[in-house]
């Protein structure tokens, strides 16, 4: 029985109509609470419960993907966890790794509030965060008070530019904030995608990127898989040119796509928290609306590149079959947030569920078996 959809949604998103932005960070304070105290006996019992109703372990889902061992293929995106106050729990929720971020060099609150709302008619969301988090100091902070072997899954850390730099410094910015955390994150991805920070999406284009690209593979010298996390509105020459950089500059793969802007297709027409028209409120659209983009994106990555640089993908995974589609366009990994605050704790599980199945369906032995078949 899935307590979450039958009772907690409904509650959460009818009955209530509570706040996202106040239930997220409610939820997030409650497992910072259970991953910090190690030794408590709730802490210990509750770590147990997770792990037997939320973990699929099996042989056929690991992959090693840009030097990393994932033991399964689905991940938590960034935008969860922004400052990694609850890092070490996501294993327990059946990830089979976690992005934290997004984070950024200087602490920043945000855009003002209310800034997070659902559109359920559209299985989605509408988010203006705009990168609030406490800065790439406090991370490195929380996360040099953990244990490597607190992790038994891949940590990556998404990193943005602060608000306040200028683009002409944005390299500086990002690569002030890998110093602070290279040696405590597996790989780390360049966001320069999100709609959110007035001018962000302007370094998409190939010159600052090639500034951002060289300025932290020199710093990098090869010891971490960095990557790239861009839009889904980008045009196709303009997706092309972003890969070609990424492997010339030997960047380790790609995640598509981040949310987009478009809101042709949305079904919600008027955002009930606000009264307002969907198309006057600013910021990027998960979930639903954007799956079928993303994956077109993901194929037509694979397609240029012969498969040879590793794709995460994102966007609009809610079931198995969403997951499959993916990873058969190209991903060799994927990851969720938007669908996972629809369906709750128990959706990783029954996606890693679907995708045994398809597997064994298909005769292929492991997931790699799998990325891009149906490219």
């Amino acid at each position: 029985m899935d307590i979450y959809q039958l009772a907690l949604r409904p509650l959460l998103f009818s009955a209530l109509k509570a706040d996202p932005e106040a239930v997220h960070k409610q939820s997030l304070a409650l497992l910072h609470s259970i991953d910090t105290s190690p030794r408590s006996p709730l802490s210990k019992l509750a770590k147990a419960s997770f792990q037997q109703y939320f973990c699929r372990s099996d042989l056929k889902l690991e992959q090693s993907v840009f030097g990393l061992n994932f033991p399964n293929p689905v991940g938590l995106a960034a935008g969860f966890d922004k400052d990694g106050i609850a890092a070490g729990m996501w294993q327990y929720l059946g990830f089979g790794f976690a992005e934290l971020g997004t984070v950024t060099y200087h602490p920043q609150s945000g855009n003002p509030q209310p800034r997070l709302f659902r559109l359920p008619q559209d299985r989605a969301a509408l988010n203006r965060m705009g990168f609030n988090n406490l800065g790439s100091e406090a991370m490195a902070a929380a996360l040099k008070q953990r244990q490597q072997s607190d992790f038994t899954i891949p940590i990556g850390i998404n990193l943005g530019k602060s608000k306040i730099t200028e683009l002409d410094d944005a390299a500086s910015d990002y690569l002030g904030s890998f110093k602070r955390l290279k040696d405590l994150g597996d790989y780390f991805v360049i966001n320069v995608s999100s709609p959110n920070t007035p001018g962000l999406r302007d370094l998409q284009a190939i010159e600052p990127l090639r500034v951002i690209f060289d300025t932290l593979q020199q710093e990098n010298q090869g010891q971490k898989p960095i990557l790239v996390k861009i839009a889904p509105d980008l045009a196709w020459e303009d997706i092309a040119a972003v890969v070609e950089l990424s492997q010339s500059s030997k960047l380790a793969g790609i995640i598509a796509t981040n949310t987009t802007i478009d809101r042709s297709k949305l079904l919600t027409k008027i955002v009930a928290a606000t009264g307002r028209s969907v198309t006057d409120e600013a910021g990027g659209i998960s979930g639903a609306p954007v799956r079928q983009k993303s994956t077109e994106v993901i194929r037509f990555i694979h397609q240029q590149t012969g498969g040879s640089l590793p794709i995460i993908g994102v966007g609009g995974i809610f079931t198995a079959d969403d997951a499959w589609e993916k990873i058969t366009a190209g991903a060799s990994l994927v990851q969720v947030y938007t669908g996972w605050t629809y369906n709750g704790p128990w959706m990783i599980d029954r996606i890693l569920t679907g995708l045994l199945a398809k597997l064994e369906a298909r005769g292929l032995n492991s997931i790699s078996d799998a990325v891009g078949i149906g490219s």
